[in-house]
């Protein structure tokens, strides 16, 4: 097997598969519901809206797919009581992850202390086994130190994951934000080897190759063995059909990824 399948095969049960698409209807969470489960694996989840997450936990029940949601999505700008009530109420509907965006502004603004209670309050109104993906749109706050630091206050805040991106700004994941959070994640691993720690990228992961490439950082900087489903998720919707297409040796057609 070549290279490129196998890394495609490997990314493949990694994927968040997304719809957050402002216009997304209850159909559209059947289709993307519908192409979890495919001939060579499954995904490791859905990522869709608040509302969508009764429906796709229905949907994806005795599947093994998680539902993933968003909260204080996508400026990151509610107030702490709104955003701890939109995860309890997403835990209720059904969700097993929450995708947090980090009071990111607040943040680079100087506020780390309000950007990274906001994440303790929300972390503390999620029971095991469900878990919390911090997103902290690295676009945004631009300055490698500040990623830095950024990862560090939301991993000190109880982050099982953190995340790159939204995908609703200009800049997306890129491998030189990828590189310095795994880096934040190593450096706890360090510090406190117990702890798990996960990576996501999401938004402009579009290929097989991007797949790969940031899989590649992975396992330089976390060792090859570190990434699985429970360690490393790609966001992302079109990066499923470019995964499926190089695993069946055909033209892949690169679709929106999120």
């Amino acid at each position: 097997m070549s290279d490129r399948i196998e890394n495609a095969k490997r990314a493949l049960g990694l994927i968040d598969l997304t719809n957050l698409n402002d216009d997304c209807t209850a159909a559209d969470i059947t289709g993307l519901s519908i192409r979890t489960v495919t001939d060579h694996g499954s995904v490791a989840a859905v990522c869709v809206w608040p509302r969508f997450v009764a429906q796709a936990a229905r949907e994806l029940k005795g599947t093994g797919v998680k539902v993933a949601t968003v909260v204080n999505f996508p400026a990151g700008e509610d107030d702490t009581g709104t955003v701890t009530a939109q995860t309890k109420q997403a835990l209720a509907d059904g969700a097993d992850e929450i995708d947090l965006v980090m009071n990111y502004k607040a943040f680079t603004a100087g506020r780390k202390g309000y950007a990274e209670e906001q994440i303790i309050r929300v972390k503390a109104a999620i029971p095991e086994p469900a878990i919390l993906k911090v997103i902290l749109e690295t676009g945004e706050i631009g300055d490698p130190l500040l990623i830095h630091a950024a990862s560090n206050v939301a991993i000190s805040a109880g982050a099982d994951f953190i995340k790159t991106s939204t995908g609703k700004v200009a800049v997306n994941a890129t491998l030189e934000a990828a590189e310095i959070m795994l880096t934040a994640i190593e450096e706890a691993r360090r510090d406190n080897g117990e702890r798990v720690i996960g990576f996501k990228p999401a938004g402009g992961i579009r290929t097989s190759e991007d797949a790969a490439s940031y899989l590649a950082l992975a396992d330089r900087i976390m060792g090859h063995n570190w990434a699985s489903a429970s360690t490393f998720r790609f966001g992302a919707s079109g990066l499923l059909d470019a995964l499926i297409a190089t695993i069946e040796g055909k033209e892949p057609t690169v679709g929106q990824s999120y």
